[in-house]
């Protein structure tokens, strides 16, 4: 028996095969280039066609998807703001009219990469864990009892548009005040915002175009003492501890995990996280949650999505 994997990213489209036991098999990723709507849904569709035909004498059994952004259980369809096209995206319509009776499950990214977390990571065997996924956006797949909490609409874990500062701002609209600050593209944004603030500033990043400067140009001036980097690092920081000590007074989970593309070159920050998010907890649960680092890395939606298509099986 094997399971297909598909976590589908913001520029790329990872597949992985599985065994029951969550072992991962082989896995492949292709970048997304320029595509967009249909283009996508293509991809997707063509890339479980290879993998089934070319799976090295395994048998495809079930699919697992995992979706950047919003999937609705009742309809099917997604809402993915990072790919143009996908405000209400028939994807399982799409993988049906070539699974030829596998069955499918789609989840949310965030759902998936506490699943994968829960099934083969640092939450193995909690009820109660939390993934704080930090990359071009910022979500939060979260477990209570050993289930994910899903909301009324499928939206809960949308904690990008926590709101942690004011006053409002219109820069809040699109992505919301938490991605806006410490998200990956957020943390491009605070260096150009720095930038423009520190007029003495003669550091590496002022060597850069400024429209061009990533998150990964940050975090390489950063590891150079940079003053303008660090000063960015402590905002993020800051957003990151808050939202955690959130996380932590509203939930009393186990551990919280910290995955997703920043989660990378951040992990060394993960104590300093929780040395601000000490400040704002709930202080007895505070003291009983577990900052760990992803054990997935950028596998946690892989295994998330193979796990989907293991519950699958035995639905």
């Amino acid at each position: 028996m094997a399971l297909l994997g598909i976590d589908l990213g913001g520029t790329k489209l990872a597949t992985g095969i599985l065994n029951k036991d969550g072992k991962l098999l082989g896995k492949e990723s292709i970048p997304l280039g320029n595509r967009k709507g249909e283009e996508v849904g293509e991809l997707i569709t063509n890339s479980f066609l290879h993998v089934k035909q070319n799976a090295q004498g395994e048998e495809i059994n079930s699919v697992g998807i995992s979706v950047p952004g919003i999937y609705h259980i009742t309809t099917g369809r997604v809402w993915a703001p990072n790919i143009p096209g996908w405000d209400d995206y028939p994807l399982l319509d799409e993988i049906k009219k070539v699974s030829d009776k596998i069955p499918v499950t789609i989840d949310s990214d965030r759902a998936c990469y506490i699943l994968g977390e829960s099934w083969q990571g640092n939450a193995r065997e909690c009820k109660d864990a939390i993934f704080l996924a930090v990359g071009t956006g910022i979500g939060a797949g979260i477990l209570i009892n050993g289930t994910v909490l899903r909301g009324a609409h499928d939206i809960a874990g949308a904690i990008g548009w926590m709101a942690l500062a004011k006053p409002f701002k219109n820069e809040y609209i699109d992505c919301g005040c938490f991605e806006h600050y410490a998200s990956g593209e957020g943390i491009a944004k605070t260096a150009k915002h720095f930038l423009k603030e520190m007029k003495e500033y003669s550091g590496e990043l002022k060597n850069k175009l400024i429209n061009a400067i990533t998150s990964h140009d940050v975090f390489a001036a950063y590891e150079n003492n940079d003053v303008l980097a660090k000063k960015v690092m402590e905002v993020c920081i800051e957003f990151w501890g808050m939202v955690a000590a959130n996380l932590v007074s509203l939930f009393n989970p186990e551990k919280i995990i910290f995955g997703g593309g920043v989660f990378g070159p951040a992990i060394p920050l993960i104590p300093a996280i929780k040395a601000e998010a000490y400040k704002w907890a709930q202080p007895v649960s505070i003291k009983q949650v577990s900052f760990e680092s992803s054990a997935l890395g950028n596998d946690a939606g892989v295994y998330g999505a193979g796990y989907l298509a293991l519950k699958n099986i035995h639905s």
